[in-house]
C-alpha cells in the first residue's frame, strides 16, 4: 500500500527542512561577515580616495594645512594633517570614528 503512494513521507519533509535548516545555520553568519568586511573595505577605499586628492591637491594648489571634516554616505572622514618627525613632512591622515553602523578606519600618508 505504500509503493503505490505518490506522495512525501513525514520523514522525508522532516529531513529536507533540517538539511535547509542546518545550510542556513552555516551560510548566514558567512554571508552576515562578508557583508561587514565590504562595508569596511568601501570606507577603506573612500577614505585613502579622500587622503590621496588632499596630498594631491596639496601639490599642485599649495592650499594651506587645515583640519577639517568631510562627510559622504552619512560617515564622517575626518581630514588631519600633522607634523610627525622634525624633517619636516606633513602628514595626512583620514580618520573615521568607530559608530554601530561602521568600523573604524585610520589612513595615513606623507607629503613628500
Amino acid at each position: 500500500m505504500l509503493r503505490s503512494n505518490k506522495g512525501y513521507f513525514l520523514l522525508e519533509l522532516l529531513l529536507s527542512l533540517s538539511t535547509m535548516l542546518m545550510i542556513c545555520l552555516f551560510l548566514l553568519p558567512l554571508l552576515m561577515e562578508l557583508r561587514d568586511q565590504t562595508s569596511k573595505l568601501e570606507i577603506e577605499r573612500t577614505a585613502q580616495r579622500f587622503m590621496f586628492q588632499e596630498l594631491k591637491a596639496k601639490i599642485i594648489d599649495s592650499r594651506t594645512f587645515s583640519n577639517y571634516t568631510l562627510i559622504q554616505n552619512n560617515i564622517e572622514y575626518k581630514i588631519i594633517w600633522a607634523n610627525p618627525n622634525p624633517a619636516g613632512q606633513k602628514e595626512v591622515c583620514v580618520k573615521v570614528e568607530k559608530n554601530s553602523f561602521h568600523p573604524e578606519a585610520n589612513i595615513c600618508g606623507v607629503l613628500e
